[in-house]
């Protein structure tokens, strides 16, 4: 099984039955921003783009570790790439955006995430709350991702 195949098998099995903020299937998350990814990734780093992009969120979001997915024998730019888009509590937002930024593999990755969470079809299913919240948010994100801020 080639790497994005056991990425998509691997972040199936890890978001089955999570949903999102609309309480859509989770999984759709993960397979926009992978075919996203596969637009706009460089050709000599599609496959390892699209294999990050399916697994994204399963280290922040599931019980998967990143030695899960090193037993699994991912390629080191996809483990890398998967670290740096997972959040981590001790580490400052700015700091966050600038490993991604440094990351070509990340970089696409969180660009196809944000282009995903920022689309209208989705935002227009939220609360207008959590709409203005996440605009707000995302704004910020996109900003520190362009490294604007």
């Amino acid at each position: 099984m080639d790497p994005i195949e056991r990425a998509e098998a691997i972040a199936h099995r890890a978001h089955a039955g999570q949903t999102d903020k609309s309480v859509l299937n989770y999984i759709d998350h993960p397979r926009r921003v992978a075919e996203r990814a596969a637009l706009i990734a460089p050709a000599d780093l599609r496959t390892e783009c699209i294999a990050a992009a399916w697994l994204h969120d399963v280290v922040e979001d599931t019980d998967v570790t990143h030695e899960d997915l090193r037993e699994q024998g991912f390629p080191q730019l996809v483990l890398e790439a998967v670290d740096r888009l997972t959040k981590k509590p001790d580490l400052a937002r700015a700091d966050y955006f600038a490993a991604i930024r440094a990351h070509a593999v990340a970089r696409v990755v969180k660009t196809a995430d944000l282009i995903d969470n920022t689309d209208p079809e989705r935002t227009a299913l939220l609360e207008e709350t959590t709409r203005i919240r996440l605009a707000a948010k995302y704004a910020e994100s996109w900003a520190l991702l362009l490294g604007d801020v």
